[in-house]
């Protein structure tokens, strides 16, 4: 048998999707590339914005027609808009065979192997989200979100925070780094929420489990996590970051908001001072670290002002990445009804301006920093010329290089940063 997987939306779907294929193989199912050649087809769908849905509706229109044609062909229908809206996807989408929860999803390889559906009310972590020959894996340590910000679907579709055990994430860290991989990111919807209790009956917070993480890693050059809750981001997580070398200076945190009274109507559970006052602290604790962030404009009754105030805040933190948005109304969430809703002409101009202050400012701060010098992964050729290699260094900046020799993706260089053209370095090899 064969089977074709499509992935949309956040890293945890995709590291998902790589357990379900981990399974597979081990079941001797074949992967194809075109889903034209396909038994089973597995769509693993995003809820979080309207868009994503979008997408997938205009995909599941040409999924009809080749079922149309193959009749024998299988589709599973996973992800965020299976628990959201699997109602309404029997009615508009019949000729979908499967239509599997997020807590199902480790179903999927037996169903294809001719086992039955099984039901779970909770979720379940998979074995190993490893992508077998990656140099690069997630880890994802806990699922589910407890916080309800007013604009997100995560809560009703992935459910309650449930952490992964010690002891199953641990030896999947050591495979890992028995296997080669030279770089980890634990993933959550607010990762540094993880709490669990241990075999021993120990109470285990996230510094806690990256301390416990840390003589594991083997191979493992860098350890990343995302995304952070602000609220949960503590002294000793900051104590615990700056006593290892091998947890990556880089930080996702995301703002959403640079305004305290719509971060109050969003329940982000922080304010703009508190926010500084975090920043400063990360700073102070991790001299050398960067920021990246997510943030949304255009959220009910925001006014210029307050949209200033979010600019204002992106320079504070000097965020060298950051992933923007305008406020897309979710069904099923508080801020769906909320009085005040912005124009989306005046959302997207306020978009586009974000974008292209964020542009000019990762440029100014990576311009600062020329000439230096920093160790990085290499990931590849690039693709306009195959004499030089790509790479991505802990603050994941991209940089062309020359090389002093021969490379495979996920070897680690010594590389001089040069000069900068475009979002990216370019340098020579020590």
């Amino acid at each position: 048998m064969k089977y074709y997987i499509e992935t949309y939306g956040c890293q945890l779907n995709v590291a998902e999707s790589d357990a379900i294929e981990l399974i597979l193989k081990g079941l001797s199912v074949e992967k194809c590339e075109n889903p034209i050649d396909a038994d089973f087809i597995i769509i693993n769908t995003c809820s979080v914005r309207a868009s994503a849905e979008n997408r997938v509706w205009g995909r599941l229109g040409f999924f009809s027609s080749l079922k149309r044609e193959k009749g024998s062909l299988k589709i599973i229908f996973t992800g965020c808009m299976a628990s959201r809206i699997a109602e309404e996807l029997k009615k508009k989408a019949p000729f979908i065979d499967y239509i599997i929860s997020n807590n199902e999803k480790g179903e999927i390889p037996f169903i294809i192997e001719g086992g039955k559906e099984e039901k779970r009310e909770s979720y379940s972590f998979l074995s190993s989200y490893y992508k077998e020959g990656s140099f690069s894996s997630y880890v994802p340590i806990m699922n589910g979100c407890n916080n309800f910000c007013s604009y997100c679907i995560v809560p009703y579709v992935r459910g309650r925070e449930v952490s992964r055990p010690v002891s199953e994430i641990i030896n999947e860290v050591k495979h890992l780094g028995s296997s080669g991989v030279k770089e980890i990111t634990l993933l959550g919807q607010n990762v540094n929420s993880y709490s669990r209790t241990d075999e021993d009956g120990v109470s285990i917070d996230f510094p806690t489990l990256l301390e416990r993480i840390l003589p594991n890693l083997g191979s493992i050059e860098y350890v990343r996590f995302e995304s952070p809750h602000p609220k949960d981001f503590s002294d000793r997580l900051i104590s615990v970051m700056a006593s290892s070398e091998k947890i990556a200076r880089h930080i996702h945190l995301p703002l959403q908001s640079g305004s305290s009274r719509i971060l109050k109507l969003m329940n982000r559970k922080y304010d703009r001072e508190s926010f500084m006052f975090l920043v400063d602290k990360i700073r102070k604790g991790l001299p050398d670290v960067t920021f990246s962030t997510d943030v949304m404009v255009g959220f009910p009754t925001e006014t210029e002002e307050e949209y200033q105030e979010t600019i204002s805040m992106m320079d504070y933190m000097e965020t060298v990445e950051a992933f923007m948005y305008y406020f897309n109304p979710r069904e099923g969430t508080k801020a769906f009804s909320m009085d005040g809703q912005i124009p989306l002409e005046e959302k997207t101009r306020r978009l586009e301006e974000l974008i292209n202050k964020q542009l000019d400012r990762a440029r100014r701060i990576k311009e600062s920093l020329l000439p230096f010098t920093s160790k990085a992964i290499v990931l590849g050729r690039t693709r306009d010329d195959d004499r030089k290699f790509l790479a991505r260094n802990e603050h994941n900046y991209m940089i062309s290089f020359e090389p002093k020799k021969e490379h495979g993706e996920g070897d680690i260089v010594d590389l001089l940063f040069q000069s900068l053209k475009g979002n990216t370095f370019t340098g020579v090899e020590l």
